[in-house]
Formats: structure tokens, sequence, C-alpha cells
């Protein structure tokens, strides 16, 4: 399957069902993958759910439907208002490797870019070694890392910090 005919858009509060549908299957498919679980999620309540959107929130749709998510949760202290966390990163199996992630992450990286956002963070699982290469692929460096950062059935997994700076905004002010 490749990503034509994908559009990808940040979503509004109005689309809260597609941002539960994407979310969920996300969790549900990959649970190894998030710090949180699919039973932290099911439970929200619709009004929860359009909270979760004050945040910038990004899915890739095919035909209508929610085949990948991203978000980006950025710092609140004005000191540190410049860096943002990119969180909820899904792509369905079936797209993975068409090139729909790496258009995910131009989207939220050109929305960060735009909002300010100088350095854009992340964490991954140090058992995710596919994940972590594509972030290098893509720029991003380790920083650092938290020992035992997830706790998943009784086991401690580490957890990767990954950084990359965004370019600086082409347009003119």
């Amino acid at each position: 399957m490749d990503a034509g005919g994908v559009t990808i858009r940040l979503i509004g509060a109005d689309e809260v069902e597609a941002f539960r549908t994407i979310r969920l299957e996300s969790l549900r498919a990959e649970p190894a993958s998030f710090a949180s679980r699919y039973e932290d999620w099911e439970v929200l309540s619709l009004e929860e759910w359009r909270e979760r959107l004050n945040e910038p929130v990004f899915i890739a749709f095919q035909e209508g439907e929610p085949v990948g998510i991203m978000g980006l949760f950025r710092q609140r202290s004005s000191k540190m208002a410049h860096r943002a966390t990119i969180v909820m990163v899904y792509v369905r199996a079936g797209l993975r490797g068409t090139g729909l992630a790496v258009m995910l992450l131009e989207a939220i990286s050109n929305h960060a870019r735009d909002i300010g956002i100088r350095q854009l963070e992340l964490f991954v699982s140090a058992e995710n070694p596919a994940a972590i290469r594509f972030y290098q692929r893509q720029g991003f460096a380790e920083i650092g890392r938290i020992p035992g950062g997830v706790l998943e059935e009784g086991r401690e997994i580490d957890d990767v910090m990954m950084a990359r700076r965004v370019a600086a905004s082409s347009k003119a002010p």
C-alpha cells in the first residue's frame, strides 16, 4: 500500500471523533510504543477528548479515514516556550515505509516553526530501534536517556530522549 491520496491536516475540536478513532487504534495496535495505555484513554469523556485538542494534533486521512497521527505539546514556561515535544506518533501498519511518517513530521515541524518553536523533542522506547533510526534519519539526535522511564508489565524500559532544532522560518515578519 502507498501513501497516495493521503491528506494531512491540523484538526480542530469539531473533528474529535477522528482523533478518538486513530488515538485508540494506535494504543490498541502498538501498546508498547506509548506511555499511555488504551484503558487510560477509552474512558475519557467527549469533553476530555476535546480538551486534549487544545494542543496541535495532525491527522493523516486516506479516503476520509484517519490513518496516522502526530501531536505537539509546547512547553508552558516562558523561558521554555521555544521547545515542544512530539507526542502520539502513529502510522497504520499498512502505510509504514510509504513516507507518511515523514509527511506527518514535516507538517508538524512546519507548524512548530510557524508558532515560534525552535527545538523539537521526543521520547522513544529504547526497545524500538526502528523508531530511533527513523528519527535519526530525520535529523534528531539522542540527547539522553531516562533509565526505567516506562514500566511495562513489571519491566523497566529506558526512554531515549531525542531533539532536533527547527529551521528558521523563511516567511517575512
